[in-house]
């Protein structure tokens, strides 16, 4: 028997586990892929927003602005690379600059601090490679840049020291109440709880409709993206935004936290929620749109493009609360954009919500905050020598581009989930994440975790399961 369940491990079911961990709790994850972080969090565009953006008043302004704030701490705790490295939004009409003042005075009522319209000549100053025809920008400084994936793993790992389980490959089929919750799962497994967290993504709405009166759509909306290599990471300092649409916050330009340089997303509402499929005819939107920004981009520098997910509700906003007729089950549903940036508000409420719905908590003494591992390129030299001598897998470069070791990549081994597979090691500490995206490091990393584990080379996934990469033998 579980005190609470969460259906979903991306990073708002990954943020509200953590939280719960702080409670003397019974806390389980369950999750339909073989990895934490499978959907809308490891394909997003990497930004905590500073909040001008949502209109006063509703979920996602007040989570926003709150989960802002919470990023540095957090980061600090987990040892997860973090930026604030401020936000820009264009004008490049009149309409534009009516726009941009509309927000300045949006985001003062929400709460955001150093909020600032800029002219000409100041964005400029700020980002000499936009394009001239600019006529003002709003900056707001406390804009940031994160590892998506990279935060959300960390919060499941720190979860489970502390007590936490995670289920993996187990998609619930079912969700009945007698007293209880029973959650039963595709691969016939039962799991009962006394609370239920619905966190599930664009699978929210089937979720929640297996129990709940009152249904719930969710519709993707798919965004693409380009990767560009880090020899023009720098090319622009902020991240750049054009005035918002109806469908978001538009293609942006912006570093991450890691050195390169990101584009996108466009906006294709589609009805496919397993589709990640990139097009051309999206990627050139992108082209086009983000050359009107910044004229000098140059996409033979891009290295990889990659497409995600968001959760699009048929509300106006955020669903989150328990259900008014199944007390117990609670949703966190419909979490687009800010999303990523709300997510430690969202979980800290949580605590509220349930206490709320009658769950007796009681923090625990022992709640260890903290999360080490060893990023070896930021060793000192004396540092680095110390390592190899306890373990000289640290003096093996594996991945040259990134810098990555084969020590780092064990020890990622030992901390994941589950099913190791190629591109879970590479969300964990990067191999494959650079300009070659593993054309040399990627059998290395496949025969570190076949020895590891002691496997086969033909075991070892890509990703999903049935993303056989090695066949057998030819000789």
């Amino acid at each position: 028997m579980y005190d609470v369940a969460i259906i979903g491990a991306g990073v708002i079911g990954a943020s509200i586990f953590r939280e719960l961990t702080k409670y003397n709790l019974n806390v389980i994850v369950i999750e339909k892929e073989n990895d934490v972080s499978m959907g809308t969090s490891k394909a997003n565009s990497a930004i905590v927003h500073a909040g001008y953006d949502p209109k006063e008043g509703t979920l996602m302004a007040k989570y926003n602005v709150k989960g802002n704030k919470m990023f540095d701490k957090i980061c600090k705790e987990l040892h997860v690379p973090f930026k604030r490295n401020g936000s820009l939004v264009l004008a490049f009409n009149n309409d534009d600059l009516i726009t941009i003042n509309t927000l300045f005075k949006n985001g003062e009522k929400n709460g955001v601090k150093g909020l600032k319209i800029l002219n000409k000549e100041e964005t400029l100053k700020m980002e000499p490679n936009i394009n001239s025809e600019v006529k003002g920008a709003l900056f707001a400084p406390t804009g940031g840049i994160i590892g998506p994936f990279e935060y959300t793993i960390a919060l499941m790992e720190n979860a489970v020291q502390n007590g936490g389980e995670v289920i993996l490959n187990s998609e619930v089929v079912s969700i009945t109440k007698n007293g209880v919750f029973i959650i039963k799962t595709k691969d016939n497994k039962e799991y009962k709880s006394k609370y239920v967290i619905n966190a599930a993504g664009v699978y929210a709405d089937k979720i929640h409709n297996m129990i709940c009166k009152e249904k719930f759509k969710i519709k993707p909306r798919k965004g693409e993206y380009y990767v560009m290599d880090k020899d023009v990471g720098n090319f622009v300092n902020h991240t750049v935004f054009p005035c918002p649409s109806k469908l978001g916050k538009g293609i942006l330009i912006t570093p991450t936290v890691h050195g390169n340089l990101l584009i996108g997303p466009n906006a294709s509402d589609i009805n496919d929620k397993e589709s990640l499929k990139t097009t051309n005819e999206g990627l050139e939107n992108i082209r086009e749109n983000s050359t009107h920004t910044c004229s000098k981009l140059d996409f033979r520098k891009c290295i990889r493009t990659f497409a995600g997910l968001r959760a699009v509700s048929d509300k106006d906003d955020f669903i989150i609360g328990e259900d008014k007729e199944v007390r117990g089950f609670i949703d966190v549903a419909g979490i687009k954009s800010p999303g990523l940036t709300s997510a430690p508000a969202i979980a800290e409420d949580m605590i509220n919500i349930l206490a709320d719905a009658g769950l007796k908590l009681n923090k625990k003494d022992n709640f260890n905050r903290n999360r080490e591992i060893i990023n070896f390129m930021e060793l000192s030299v004396d540092k680095k020598k110390e390592l190899i001598q306890k373990d000289s897998r640290y003096g093996r470069i594996i991945c040259r581009c990134e810098g990555i070791t084969e020590g780092e990549i064990v020890d990622a081994i030992n901390r994941s989930f589950g099913s190791i597979t190629l591109d879970g090691v590479k969300r964990r500490c990067r191999p494959g994440m650079g300009r070659c995206q593993g054309g040399f490091c990627g059998p290395r990393v496949q025969e570190i975790i076949a020895k590891e584990l002691k496997l086969k080379m033909e075991d070892i996934l890509l990703e999903k399961d049935g993303s056989t990469i090695l066949f057998g033998r030819t000789k």
